[in-house]
């Protein structure tokens, strides 16, 4: 017995000696991974990306991860209990719809990590990465002026459904547009950002507005399809149309028409790195700002080639 005590003592005093206080071997972090289904090429870019990152901390031993993607709200809501019911102690959640506020709050009262990406909600010790979207529409109003003039025509399509992330591009164009060209012609539509709606609404557009100067789209995807309305009703008077993301198609669409400037400001689905990290950081125990905002980067014809990605998904 005594002799057996003594191999049991030698045995812990190895493993303490090796792992240090944390014991013969440190517990994976359990972190869960919420994301709307794939119906556009950056929510795509987004899973693919959270996926990837998540892949390689497991591969590390860091982490063990599940990872949901949901056609609704009520649907993320569901496979969050799940998460909690799993035992994650931290949650990556990229909540596209009203109403999220009220279970990612009870995930925080239970004492998990929430990492929002993208989308601002009320919910006290949520944490957040997201780019900068009130400032992308500061560039695209600055932009759009420069290259259609102070008193162009603009029709600005607005995505009431997405949510902080369409109001806070609405706001940041608006306010600035009325500093830097007070007489500028703004006259809103709503849209959503996949190419489809983007080609049915604005050729509705065309039709409705006989003069149009620039086009403020807030998503690569939805330019995509303005710019094959445009190109199917022959119009030539529209001399600029923004959009945002970071698809690779889009900015290979850059060059191709010298007529309209072309442009984006980038806001990529590889930020969604930054919050698995941040979430992971926070486990830890790391000192982690509540907010990280990415800077807004203009990409159009002048500096495409920087930002042509043959590995990106989308």
């Amino acid at each position: 017995m005594r002799k057996f005590a003594n191999v049991l003592l030698a045995a812990v005093l190895v493993c303490t000696f090796m792992f240090g206080v944390i014991g013969c071997a440190a517990a994976a972090y359990k972190v869960g991974i919420l994301a709307p289904a794939v119906t556009h090429g950056w929510v795509a870019g987004v899973a693919y990306y959270a996926d990837q990152r998540c892949a390689e901390l497991t591969a590390e031993g860091k982490i063990e991860y599940k990872m949901y993607t949901s056609e609704n709200g009520e649907q993320m809501t569901t496979q969050l209990d799940d998460l909690v019911s799993w035992g994650a102690q931290a949650i990556v959640a990229f909540p596209q719809w009203a109403g999220m506020e009220v279970p990612i709050q009870a995930a925080i009262d239970k004492g998990i990590t929430v990492v929002n990406f993208d989308i601002a909600i009320n919910a006290d010790g949520v944490y957040r990465v997201s780019g900068d979207n009130e400032d992308m529409g500061v560039q695209s109003a600055r932009y759009i002026v420069d290259k259609a003039g102070a008193e162009a025509t603009v029709v600005m399509l607005e995505v009431p459904t997405s949510g902080s992330v369409s109001e806070l591009r609405k706001k940041g164009f608006v306010e600035n547009a009325a500093k830097i060209a007070p007489k500028l012609n703004i006259i809103t539509y709503a849209t959503k950002f996949t190419r489809e709606d983007g080609l049915k609404d604005f050729a509705d557009i065309l039709v409705a507005q006989n003069k149009i100067d620039a086009v403020y789209s807030m998503d690569d995807e939805t330019s995509i399809g303005v710019l094959q309305a445009i190109r199917e009703a022959g119009r030539t008077d529209i001399k600029a149309i923004t959009g945002g993301g970071g698809c690779q198609e889009y900015f290979r669409m850059m060059p191709e028409n010298d007529a309209i400037w072309i442009q984006s400001a980038l806001y990529s689905p590889l930020m969604v790195v930054d919050a698995v990290n941040m979430a992971v950081d926070v486990l830890d125990g790391k000192k982690v700002d509540p907010v990280k905002i990415i800077p807004t980067t203009i990409v159009d014809r002048t500096n495409y080639e920087q930002y042509l990605d043959p590995t990106s998904p989308y």
